[in-house]
C-alpha cells in the first residue's frame, strides 16, 4: 500500500476542512473511497473536479487504474469560476 498526502484546493478545501492529509492507498479510486467516506460534501465536490498525481492529470482514466507510488501527491482541483 503507498502512502503519500492528497492536496485540497478551493472548494475542496473547504469541504475537506483541511488544505492537506496523508493517505495510503493503492490507486486514485481506492484513495477517492477513502477520503469520502462520511463527508457528504467533500464527496459532492469530488465528483466534479479534476485530479493531478505527482503533477501529471489524471484527465479521463478510471481512478481504479491510477496506481499510487510510495509518496504520491495527490491534488485535488475543483472546477474554478471565470474563464
Amino acid at each position: 500500500m503507498a502512502t503519500g498526502k492528497i492536496r485540497y484546493w478551493a472548494a475542496a478545501k473547504e469541504a475537506a476542512g483541511v488544505s492537506e492529509e496523508a493517505f495510503d492507498a493503492v490507486t486514485l479510486g481506492e484513495l477517492m473511497t477513502k477520503i469520502t467516506e462520511n463527508r457528504a460534501e467533500l464527496a459532492r465536490v469530488v465528483s466534479r473536479s479534476s485530479f493531478l498525481v505527482d503533477g501529471s492529470p489524471v484527465g479521463k482514466r478510471a481512478y481504479e487504474e491510477v496506481l499510487l507510488g510510495e509518496g504520491a501527491t495527490v491534488e485535488v482541483l475543483p472546477p474554478f469560476a471565470g474563464g
